[in-house]
């Protein structure tokens, strides 16, 4: 059977996303784009293709790890370009999208949180925010991961944090990988002793998100603190 001549190919894609913009574009398209910076002079489209039949979506190929991505075919170079992704993509919308002196609506706070995770699907991570009385951000950060109960995250190390920042408030979060953003009773504990320290130095444990699978729940919202 004659091989179809992709000769002129990458080209052409080029040329429509310049005029026409990545919108455009199906999601194993914009893939197979994206690997032409990794897979020089080869075609990209059934490799494109093959990923998304493999993996469901354009998104779960650029959260997969990297080894889920080595055993699909990609060597470890075009496993870690992917990967670049969605971690440049969270920065992007951090430097993009965060107020230049820190002070936070705590409103878009949701909206900050799930930025913050972007990249750090695959395993379960703690995030913490502290703001001073203005509200203004004083600190945050990745401060563990791991299971929430068992991360290597201590009540005692966000509270040392909380005062060395002289924070007057505090919002934490962290990731299902499940991706079912719902409580664990331990969770719910664990929040509650956290709650109880911060009140005994002065400092107001605003709220506790759960991240799963691109969504938000607040634990304050939902009456649990």
């Amino acid at each position: 059977m004659q091989k179809a001549d992709h000769s002129g190919h990458r080209a052409r894609m080029k040329k429509k996303l310049i005029a026409n913009g990545i919108d455009a574009f199906e999601p194993h398209e914009v893939l197979e784009i994206l690997l032409y910076y990794a897979i020089p002079q080869r075609n990209t489209n059934d490799i494109a293709k093959n990923l998304i039949a493999q993996y469901g979506s354009l998104s779960a190929v650029l959260d997969a790890s990297l080894d889920s991505l080595k055993n699909a075919g990609l060597t470890e170079h075009q496993a870690v370009y992917l990967k670049l992704f969605p971690g440049v993509t969270r920065l992007y919308m951090l430097d993009k999208y965060e107020n230049p002196d820190k002070t936070l609506n705590f409103g878009n706070i949701p909206g900050l949180i799930l930025n913050k995770f972007i990249g750090y699907e695959e395993t379960e991570h703690v995030f913490l925010l502290l703001m001073d009385k203005k509200g203004k951000e004083v600190y945050s950060g990745m401060i563990a991961h791991g299971d929430f109960d068992s991360a290597g995250i201590s009540i005692r190390q966000i509270v040392t944090l909380a005062i060395n920042y002289g924070a007057t408030s505090a919002v934490l979060a962290h990731s299902h990988p499940s991706g079912l953003a719902l409580p664990s009773k331990s969770d719910v504990l664990t929040t509650r002793s956290l709650k109880e320290a911060l009140k005994l130095v002065n400092i107001t444990l605003l709220d506790h998100f759960i991240v799963a699978d691109h969504d938000c729940v607040s634990l304050a919202e939902s009456g649990i603190i």
